[in-house]
This record gives structure tokens, sequence and C-alpha cells, in this order.
């Protein structure tokens, strides 16, 4: 993905309304099967007789004409890149260098450019300044200027990017939230957990645990946000907790937690995930991840801190009087249903 698009996220393919639909295509070829004629088929579809007749020219004639085929073919042919501005004009491309150089962004070198239309300079959006930083394939600027973006990042989404149709990560198996026991919603009981990973600078995470009944806090060191670190580090911690603490465990959607077969596996606990981008679903953990933002500002390599001191942290927050608990603290609360570790 990287190299094909430089680490811009691509926009979404559409098709022109003037081309063929697979429906169309799909009428084509059942039209040829019963021996019509190109015209009375051009007809049916509302289509001039010579489109049609240049579709199954172009893919295979009368005999091999094949829908999908020729659908395929029609999607593949249409992508037509053009080409970099930069790369071909050898002027600008030097003077947008010499501005980055400077440590002028792409958009003050854009809007610089657009005021000196009296000097005949040719004008460039910023997005392509950043398209051709980013997509070194096109060979115009050298990846060193990308040293001289404020931003530091190695990606970049642009306004009208989309990911939509790329293939992401899948959770196998996933057990949804509306299959979750009734008793889970109304807190009534201890023991069902909410999970989720704080993100640090770095790439560092930190998973955090919540119990809904009493709000009580557990922290998780994990090496790194794969499936096979936060599961096993998940597995370590929990069976660090008293029996009967943990009866089931909601989580979002983030492919951290792929590998919750191998979680109920080793823990016996079943692990409910909740619908996308619905973070609402998991209320308790996402609050709670709000308060731990004192501990764990934006910006701040998590990575650094030792699971000893997370659990000082964890300590600190379920000693704290919570005014949903009516001013207990999470360790008050849940001591008596359960007795928690310190």
């Amino acid at each position: 993905m990287l190299a094909a698009s430089g680490g811009i996220t691509p926009r979404t393919r559409t098709r022109a309304g003037s081309t063929l639909s697979l429906a169309e295509r799909e009428e084509i070829s059942r039209g040829l099967v019963k021996g019509c004629s190109i015209r009375s088929i051009a007809s049916r579809l509302r289509r001039s007789p010579s489109t049609v007749a240049r579709e199954v020219s172009r893919n295979g004639g009368l005999a091999k004409y094949r829908a999908i085929r020729a659908d395929a073919r029609a999607w593949d042919a249409s992508r037509r890149p053009k080409a970099c501005l930069l790369a071909a004009n050898e002027a600008l491309r030097e003077l947008v260098a010499e501005k980055l150089h400077e440590d002028w962004s792409p958009e003050q070198i854009s809007g610089w450019l657009a005021t000196r239309g009296d000097e005949g300079a040719t004008r460039i959006s910023h997005e392509t300044i950043y398209k051709t930083l980013y997509l070194q394939a096109r060979g115009a600027l050298g990846r060193e200027l990308l040293a001289k973006l404020r931003s530091g990042r190695t990606m970049r989404k642009g306004k009208r990017s989309s990911t939509d149709g790329q293939r992401r990560g899948q959770i196998i198996d996933a057990v949804s939230i509306r299959q979750r026991p009734a008793e889970v919603e109304t807190r009534l009981k201890p023991g069902h957990w909410e999970g989720d990973l704080i993100a640090g600078s770095r790439n560092s995470h930190i998973a955090t645990l919540v119990e809904r009944f009493s709000r009580y806090v557990v922290l998780v060191r994990v090496p790194g946000k794969d499936t096979e670190s936060v599961v096993t580090a998940l597995v370590e911690k929990v069976r660090q907790l008293p029996h009967g603490l943990f009866q089931s465990l909601t989580w979002d959607r983030g492919t951290e937690l792929a590998g919750h077969k191998v979680f109920t596996r080793k823990t016996g606990i079943p692990v409910y995930f909740c619908d996308a981008k619905s973070p609402w679903q998991r209320g308790t953990n996402e609050n709670t991840n709000g308060l731990l933002r004192q501990y764990f500002p934006n910006g701040l390599d998590v990575s650094t801190f030792t699971q000893h001191e997370l659990d000082i942290i964890a300590v600190r927050l379920n000693r704290r009087p919570r005014e949903i608990l009516g001013f207990l603290s999470p360790r008050e609360r849940i001591t008596g249903a359960v007795a928690p570790t310190p």
C-alpha cells in the first residue's frame, strides 16, 4: 500500500454515469446468447448500437463475450494516472524545493505562488506538493524534503481520501455485544469488564480494563498493539485477579483483540465486541480513559511506564470518590462483593 500510494490514502474510485454498468453488460451477454442482434440489444438498453458493438468487439466478440470479464477489464482500463506537474516543470520544481528548504509549508508555497500571477508563475495546489513528496515514485522531489514538513508524518490523509473498499483486518467469529447476557447491562453484579487501548507517542499503548459495577480500573502494560502481544498481556494480568472477579469482557472492534478465542480458551472469559463506530456501547471505559489522560496526556510515550508504575496509577484512581457511586470509591464499591487485589 505504501509503495503504491506513498502513504496517502487513495480517493474512492467511482464510475462515470455514462459508462456501461455491470447490469447492462449482463443484459448484453444474455442477448447474445439468445441470438439477438446488436441493434435490438442496444434498443432495450437505450444505448447507441455503436456503443454495444464496440463493447462486444473489444471483449472477445459474439462468441466469447462475458459480462464479468468485460466489466473487470473496463474497471482496470479506467485507470489513467496524470503526469506529475512538478516532474514536467523544472522551474516550478526548483522553486518549490527552494521554499521547502526554507521551511515553508506546502500551503504557504501554494498560496504564495497564487499571488504571483502577474509574473507568470504556474500555480500548484498544496495537495499536489504533498503527493509528490510522499509518492517518491514520481521522482520529482527528494525524500530528504519530507523532513522539512512540520508534522513529521510518514502517512497523510487528504481531504477527499477514503478507505472505503480497502481490505482491513477482520475479527474472526466475533461475538456481538447484542448476544451479551442481559445482567451485564444492569450493572447489578460485579465481574463484567470493558476494555480498550490508550495510545501514546511512538506507537506505544496501554490496555485499560474497567469493571462496570464498581468502575474499578486495571492497567496493563503491552509491548505492542499486535493481537499476540495484547492477548498475552491481558491473560497474564487477568490470572492475577481474584477468582470470580472477571466474568466477561466487552471490547471495541480493534483488531488488537483478533485473538479473542485464545484469550477465552486460556481464561474461560467470553469476549463481546461492540458495533463499529459505537463508542457509547463501552461508555464506562471511554469515560475512564478520559480520566486517565491526567496521567497519560496526549503525546506522551507510555511505553516508558513499568507495570508497577501502572499499578500505582490504578490504585490512585480506584481510591478516588466518584459521584456516580454516591461518592464511594471504586475500591470501596467492590470491597465486599469481591475482594480485589491492592
